[in-house]
């Protein structure tokens, strides 16, 4: 039991259950409610990092804190963009879709790692694509924080007209930000304007590379045991 409720399990669980919280104060209409999404994100970013120092400073790694601690962050990452498909037109369902499936595909791969009894090959980029990521949901609370409510459906707006047209999404935000390279004047609404598609879209990017390369890496896991190989071979 007292292997349980260490310090670095208690904080992970703890992350799980920022998620309803979260997801309720960025939903509300009021930028002190989007502030304090913001700083609860930041926080259980914060708390990721921690647990997995504290498990390794004060012994305290267990096989319960290595199963939750990736789930929590997942469920916090989800919960966010997921939450930004019913807030911003600029983040696509596809991105969602691509990172969330990146994720499922490496907890398949680190079940398996465990029931072949191998350990998952990771990477620098893997670590480097999670905090860009990170950084990316952060921004794009950020942008939710700075415009109002109005505004906000107004950027959604011009978005949905003109896909009505057939100008993608891409079309829309690469505009923006050549306006916004022409003219300064509104610099938050007009970084609101294409800022959430051009993080969503190069974390998307991102994704798909370390998920590419996991698969790459990590190609044995689906190879049969050295034992049946051999036994077909003879």
């Amino acid at each position: 039991m007292n292997r349980i409720w260490t310090i670095p399990n208690i904080l992970t669980f703890l992350r799980f259950l920022t998620v309803p919280i979260f997801i309720f104060l960025l939903l509300q209409k009021d930028q002190a409610s989007r502030l304090a999404a913001f700083a609860l994100f930041a926080a259980a970013s914060i708390t990721d990092f921690i647990d997995g120092y504290l498990a390794r400073r004060l012994r305290q790694e267990s096989e319960l804190g290595k199963f939750m601690d990736p789930l929590a962050d997942k469920a916090l990452v989800t919960a966010a963009l997921l939450t930004f498909i019913s807030m911003s037109v600029q983040v696509q369902m596809w991105m969602v879709l691509c990172i969330i499936g990146r994720d499922l595909l490496i907890t398949v791969l680190r079940y398996l790692a465990v029931y072949r009894g191998q350990s998952l090959r990771t990477s620098r980029f893997g670590k480097f694509k999670t905090a860009f990521q990170m950084f990316s949901i952060l921004a794009i609370i950020i942008t939710f924080v700075m415009i109002s409510y109005r505004e906000r459906d107004a950027i959604n707006a011009s978005y949905e007209a003109a896909q009505l047209q057939g100008i993608s999404a891409y079309e829309v935000a690469l505009g923006n930000l050549r306006n916004f390279s022409a003219d300064r004047g509104g610099v938050v609404y007009q970084l609101a304007s294409f800022s959430p598609y051009f993080l969503m879209l190069l974390t998307t990017f991102m994704t798909l590379i370390s998920g590419i390369r996991y698969l790459i890496t990590n190609y044995q896991l689906f190879l049969p045991p050295y034992n049946l190989r051999r036994k077909t071979s003879s």
